[in-house]
């Protein structure tokens, strides 16, 4: 699944879900290619029901099923200002990391390798509906890009659909980017 260029991510829509699923499928064939799971402790949950969810840490894994072994997992902890995202592999060691922009119009972070180096910035416009991967020298190598749901599932749910455009060229971070896409959601678009 992390060899692919392409994605379609689907939120589950709930009422007042206490945690996401998103549904990942190529947009090509329409197939279900895997499952983004938000996994919380009891506290987190209960807490969620009076503190905004985006200071909460969370952690999202990725697999191909349902309750099936994460092939990446999104980490954040307890955010005020600026948040630290960690993505981690199969085997629970750190591939890189996001870390948001202070001060961003649309919204976006930068995104490190293992070595503290800056490989991407994922730079939003100003409605924050689009997104661009940049690599370290300013090239565009992918696209982050919500789309329209229907009036019934934007005005009345938090659930948002996003396409994921990667460069072939830049293939090998596609695990980093497609994690990238998700935390877009859910660093500034989930409450």
């Amino acid at each position: 699944m992390l060899d692919r260029t392409n994605f379609f991510i689907k939120e589950h829509v709930g009422v007042l879900k206490l945690s996401d699923t998103y549904d990942i499928i190529d947009p090509e064939t329409q197939r279900n290619l895997g499952v983004a799971q938000e996994k919380l402790s009891f506290l987190v949950h209960a807490l969620r029901l009076v503190i905004d969810k985006r200071m909460l840490p969370t952690k999202v894994e990725i697999s191909e099923q349902v309750n099936g072994p994460a092939l990446l997992t999104i980490k954040r902890g307890v955010t005020l200002l600026r948040s630290r995202i960690d993505i981690l592999d199969q085997s629970g060691q750190v591939i890189g990391y996001f870390k948001s922009k202070l001060f961003s119009l649309g919204g976006g972070f930068y995104v490190y390798d293992t070595r503290d180096q800056l490989i991407a910035e994922v730079k939003g416009d100003w409605k924050g509906w689009n997104f661009k991967f940049l690599d370290a020298k300013g090239n565009e190598k992918g696209t982050v890009s919500k789309k329209w749901a229907g009036i019934g599932k934007e005005l009345f749910t938090t659930a948002d659909n996003y396409m994921i455009s990667i460069a072939e060229d830049f293939k090998a971070n596609s695990g980093l980017l497609l994690a990238a896409g998700l935390a877009i959601d859910i660093v500034y678009k989930e409450r």
